[in-house]
């Protein structure tokens, strides 16, 4: 897939799986093919495997391999796998290389291990990643990686296959103000999570990453649907139904993100499984108070 046609698939709700993991940690590839067929039941516009919510750092390149070939199996050409890469250049590079042999159609890009890189470094690790393969790139912007419009002129300038940028921090001020900067030169994603839909799609942006799409694709397409044609009272509905009440534990501890969710997929019969450290599993308490939610989870699965 050329970057160009990633670009034009990225509408819409972009499916963020879990990466399940059996009782002793090992990877559930079985698991994994098996949520990745409920997720595909309501087709997303895009997967991306090995992301933050499939825990990238946690797997060896021989496990984000894995991952990624059994994505690109279960999706049959159906929607774009996008893989996620981190870590330094050389590695970032090489796990790039490795997912586009695999049948990958994009790459998404985490920020490096160094959190106090200089623009110069930034620009050079990220064009690293982009010249390794011809697939489309997405940026991904969270943690402590805050570019001034500048960097982020500079990037898409300077690397050809960068052709969108995704948003994990929720900072809509910022992000008003690289868009008007950078404009359409490249594709907006809403990616901070689920419940920031609201806001993301009240500027104008038309695609969200989506963990909630673990447990329904339906539902996380009714927040697209909904969010778009501007109907507020579904949109509230589907937020204080299913959405806020799964952040509101989200938002508990850090790592919860990841732990909430594959908490409430075990609930669901679907495959969780715990976290890799330094990730923490919920508390048997919180278990208990995402489990009073599943009545209305089950109707919508």
């Amino acid at each position: 897939m050329s970057p160009s046609e990633l670009r034009s698939r990225l509408q819409g709700v972009v499916g963020f799986p879990v990466t399940p993991f059996k009782a002793d940690l090992s990877l559930d590839l079985d698991g994994l093919r098996r949520n990745l067929r409920a997720m595909l039941q309501h087709p997303p516009a895009a997967i991306v495997d090995a992301g933050g919510t499939g825990e990238l750092y946690s797997l060896t390149p021989t496990e984000h391999l894995a991952v990624v070939r059994a994505a690109v199996e279960e999706a049959r050409g159906a929607v774009p796998v996008i893989a996620g890469v981190g870590f330094n250049g050389p590695i970032a590079a090489s796990l790039a290389r490795q997912a586009a042999d695999a049948g990958a159609s994009g790459i998404l890009a985490f920020p490096p291990y160094y959190p106090g890189g200089e623009d110069d470094g930034l620009l050079q690790y990220y064009q690293t990643i982009g010249n390794a393969t011809g697939l489309g790139l997405i940026i991904y912007s969270r943690d402590w990686f805050h570019p001034s419009a500048l960097l982020v002129d500079r990037l898409a300038a300077a690397i050809s296959t960068l052709v969108a940028w995704k948003d994990g921090q929720g900072d809509i001020r910022r992000l008003q103000i690289l868009r008007a900067h950078v404009g359409d030169r490249l594709h907006w994603i809403g990616g901070a999570g689920d419940d920031l839909v609201p806001a993301y799609y009240g500027i104008g942006i038309r695609a969200f990453t989506s963990s909630v799409a673990n447990v329904s694709s339906k539902i996380a397409w009714q927040l697209h649907e909904t969010a778009s044609r501007g109907d507020a009272a579904a949109l509230q509905a589907i937020m204080s139904t299913y959405v806020v009440p799964v952040y509101v534990l989200r938002a508990k501890r850090r790592g919860y993100e990841v732990s909430v969710m594959k908490s409430l997929m075990d609930l669901l019969d679907l495959a969780g499984g715990p976290v890799r450290p330094p990730l923490a599993n919920l508390r048997p308490e919180e278990v208990e108070s995402l489990r009073a939610s599943l009545t209305a989870w089950r109707s919508v699965i």
